[in-house]
């Protein structure tokens, strides 16, 4: 599946994980795990707990989603 294909959201970064699994709370109060994109691990753009992000939700699996974009 393509990033294009993912519903974007965005949401609040509730806890950091170990392995790079963080907990999102989105706008509509359901928690879901999401990873850093590649993008944004190449990068070496921090995430911390309390950041605003934009997740990529897979339509297929709602529970999991990628960290696409780090608000300022």
């Amino acid at each position: 599946m393509a990033k294009d294909d993912l519903a974007q959201v965005d949401g609040k970064v509730v806890d950091a994980g170990a392995g790079g699994i963080y907990i999102v709370k989105l706008e509509n109060d359901v928690d879901i795990k999401a990873k850093l994109c590649g993008k944004m691990r190449r990068f070496n753009i921090r995430v911390v707990v309390g950041d605003r992000v934009t997740v990529g939700v897979s339509p297929y699996d709602p529970t999991h989603g990628l960290i696409m974009y780090r608000h300022k």
